[in-house]
């Protein structure tokens, strides 16, 4: 989702875990409402992902540009006031200090960390980060912890690889009913050359992915599903619209009976990224977009959102936009009706 030497981000979901969301929540009427941010001063801190836990929210994020903390962490007590976490001696902590030996050490573009509880009672953090195989393009990975804000230990080998689609990047995980799940996206447009991101010409697929893992976390099970792909690829855009060439970022909360899907449409390094949706009554799909983005450029005054990730509870929504020269935390609490969601 990021190029070489910027940031990702993503903030883990409530509760659980970003893997969570074990049982149905109630339907709610919609309540509009401005999101909140930009948070932590509005220093870099992009493609959130959010988990609550022991009543405090925590986020985890790519490594910001130049920065030697390649999984940044940040938490609150009310999801409103952020702080960086620091480690003893007062400076910034990163969750995971030691890289995997799969991973390419001089440039390893720790991108999109979402940290989820384990029945356990351990702590799973799915990453992505370029692969010594391929320099340019990036694996999905796991680590470890018995705390949630780590030190997390990472797997000596990528969990997702596969190099000739383009890559694996942007993990996320859910669970429902004691059954683990993982998210994520085919990379296709790091093997383009088409605009920004590589795909504008909709050449490559980026579809989103969805496989069953064991309870610990790290064995695939069954098949893979694919949930979404780009429109322009598919040639199945609806009149007018496009992804220019990109969906990315997946997220998934059970609201009542409608299961939400969160992505991001266009390149993250353009006016056109947007968080989009789709849902559905089923959890492998078919999932159905909705017409409109929840944000884009210009709504709220955001500049360039993307990168959401929702929290168990279906409500608490982090997602990162431009702000001065990095992404900033930005904060939103939902509401679901139906197949509408409104932010």
């Amino acid at each position: 989702m990021f190029s070489v030497g910027l940031p990702l981000t993503l903030f883990l979901a409530g509760g659980l875990l970003c893997l969570a969301s074990t049982t149905s929540l109630p339907e709610r009427s919609i309540v509009k409402r401005a999101p909140s941010g930009p948070k932590l001063f509005g220093d870099d801190f992009p493609d959130p992902a959010v988990i609550n836990y022991a009543n405090t929210w925590y986020s985890f994020a790519t490594q910001k540009a130049y920065s030697a903390i390649r999984t940044q962490v940040a938490s609150s007590s009310d999801f409103n006031t952020w702080q960086l976490v620091n480690n003893s001696v007062g400076s910034q902590h990163d969750a995971m200090p030691n890289l995997a030996s799969w991973v390419y050490s001089p440039n390893p573009n720790v991108w999109a960390p979402d940290v989820n509880l384990l029945s356990s009672g351990s702590f799973i953090m799915y990453y992505c980060a370029t692969t010594s195989q391929s320099t340019s393009h990036h694996c999905v990975g796991a680590a470890h912890s018995s705390n949630i804000v780590g030190p997390y230990t990472a797997d000596s080998s990528p969990l997702i690889c596969n190099l000739t689609a383009g890559g694996d990047i942007d993990p996320s995980g859910y669970s429902e009913n004691g059954q683990q799940y993982l998210l994520w996206k085919v990379d296709g447009n790091s093997l383009g050359n088409s605009g920004l991101c590589g795909n504008d010409n909709g050449q490559y697929s980026t579809r989103i992915r969805i496989q069953t893992v064991g309870s610990g976390g790290v064995t695939l099970q069954g098949g893979i599903t694919d949930l979404l792909d780009n429109c322009d690829y598919l040639k199945n855009c609806a009149s007018g619209t496009t992804d220019n060439g990109i969906v990315e970022a997946p997220s998934l909360a059970k609201v009542g009976s409608t299961y939400v899907l969160f992505f991001s449409s266009g390149c993250y390094a353009t006016s056109n990224y947007r968080v989009n949706y789709a849902t559905s009554s089923s959890l492998l799909g078919p999932y159905t977009r909705h017409s409109g983005s929840l944000f884009q450029n210009g709504t709220y005054g955001l500049n360039s959102p993307g990168g959401a990730s929702i929290a168990r509870d279906g409500q608490h929504l982090v997602f990162h936009a431009n702000y001065g020269s990095g992404r900033a935390l930005y904060t939103d609490v939902i509401s679901v009706s139906g197949t509408t969601v409104s932010g």
